[in-house]
């Protein structure tokens, strides 16, 4: 398991840095660069070959830590944001292309991780910067892959892995040394897809960390208690969450009778993660946790395999995306307010429509089985992707609870949806209120 960003200590002071933007992280990264690069292992040079399931083979050249890269292919088209991505517990299990071809131009920063790892189990891209020009820069992509122990491979060909992954869907690969081209075979032929595995247990906390505990507002109010269910959080979702709320970052198989009556929750959000969100591992447990609090009437927020998870404890389908939504420049239509919002995603899932079905489908045609409503309320789709229309959000009816698939966080990414937080605290403050 993760073991937490703070993970020996039950509650941290109202000036803890994770929650102040202008301050590192907690965890960070990077923080292993700190002091120069010295102290790393030696990484990975000479030609490489990266080879796909389907037969597909590219060549390039090795770089980041040594050893084998292996996962699930897919791509992100963000043209910035590369630490952030790379951090991102959502790739648990992936090979992360980027489509943007020069990486790592403006280097590595302290505090800009979105966790204390780097979650691909390999890299690709056209061209990674080794003289990366930022006075902030503690060193390169190169370094953080092999404080981390992560395969990377460069000089490919991103366009057509790109071309690849839309027309044919994601795909099991393998990538290393070419000398090495028939033991790599060998490795892809055993593959299983990472998302037979409880990838959110791999990414998660293991113990409740409350982090601002007696926290007020800007007129000296107490905050609502918020429990957070962490299925991969990110540092900024925690940070903007810690804006608004006192809150109480949890494990994801934490139930509800626990956060409630043990640390007095008003209020109850659910991260992102990486994988299946009908895996029956520690998934399942945060959905049952979900759908409790939908039926007690708590207000309710998920992000991205929250929004998921929300949407299978609500009678819905989950499916596999041909390529899924994984970039900052993911247009959102929203039906009520009748505006576009331009949001940063991470996902391979998606909740099928309940009209129009499973859109946008990967050609194995995987997706969840039949579901029962477990909290009893009827849902609604609010938001939907403009591109390919799959469902992007869900208001519950008459209950204080919505989901969307985007991030509002944003890191990286635009900041249009940024309000949904306060949506989601005028919710708690109505509902504390007892208004509707």
């Amino acid at each position: 398991m993760y073991g937490g960003l703070a993970a020996n200590s039950r509650s941290l002071p109202a000036t803890h840095p994770l929650y102040n933007p202008r301050a590192l992280s907690i965890g960070d990264a990077a923080e292993g660069l700190a002091n120069g690069t010295e102290h790393l292992p030696e990484g990975a040079s000479g030609p490489g070959v990266l080879l796909t399931a389907d037969g597909g083979r590219y060549e390039g050249e090795l770089f980041g830590a040594k050893g084998i890269g292996t996962g699930e292919l897919v791509f992100t088209t963000g043209m910035m944001g590369f630490q952030e991505s790379l951090t991102d517990p959502s790739f648990a299990g992936q090979v992360l292309t980027f489509t943007y071809p020069l990486i790592g131009n403006y280097g590595v920063h302290l505090g800009a991780s979105e966790s204390r790892k780097v979650w691909p189990q390999g890299v690709v891209v056209r061209h990674a910067m080794h003289q990366p020009d930022h006075r902030h820069s503690v060193g390169t992509v190169n370094d953080l892959l092999r404080l981390h122990g992560v395969p990377g491979i460069q000089h490919i060909d991103t366009r057509a892995i790109t071309r690849r992954v839309r027309e044919l869907g994601t795909v099991l690969c393998v990538f290393g040394p070419q000398g090495e081209e028939h033991r790599l075979r060998e490795v892809l032929e055993e593959l299983t897809s990472p998302e037979l595995e409880d990838l959110v247990d791999r990414v998660s906390i293991d113990e409740v960390v409350e982090l601002n505990p007696g926290s007020k507002d800007d007129l000296g109010s107490s905050k609502p208690r918020l429990g957070v269910l962490d299925c991969g959080v990110k540092h900024n979702i925690l940070r903007h969450l810690c804006m608004h709320f006192d809150v109480v970052w949890s494990p994801p198989d934490v139930t509800y009778d626990t956060l409630v009556n043990t640390y007095g929750i008003d209020a109850l959000f659910c991260s992102n993660g990486p994988g299946d969100p009908a895996h029956p591992g520690k998934a399942t447990d945060a959905r049952r946790t979900l759908a409790r609090a939908v039926e007690e009437g708590l207000p309710v927020m998920g992000i991205c395999l929250g929004h998921q998870l929300m949407g299978l404890a609500s009678g819905l389908k989950t499916y596999k995306m041909r390529y899924g939504h994984r970039g900052a420049n993911q247009p959102v239509v929203d039906l009520v307010e009748g505006i576009v919002s331009i949001t940063s995603q991470n996902h391979g899932f998606a909740v099928s429509h309940p009209e129009d079905g499973c859109l946008a489908a990967h050609p194995s045609g995987a997706t969840s089985p039949p579901v029962e409503n477990l909290h009893g309320a009827a849902v609604k789709v609010r938001y939907v992707n403009a591109n390919d229309g799959t469902v992007e959000g869900l208001d519950v009816v008459d209950k204080p609870c919505f989901t969307v698939q985007f991030h509002p966080e944003a890191c990286p990414g635009p900041h249009d949806a940024a309000p949904m937080f306060i949506r989601f605290r005028a919710m708690v403050d109505a509902h504390l209120g007892g208004g509707a």
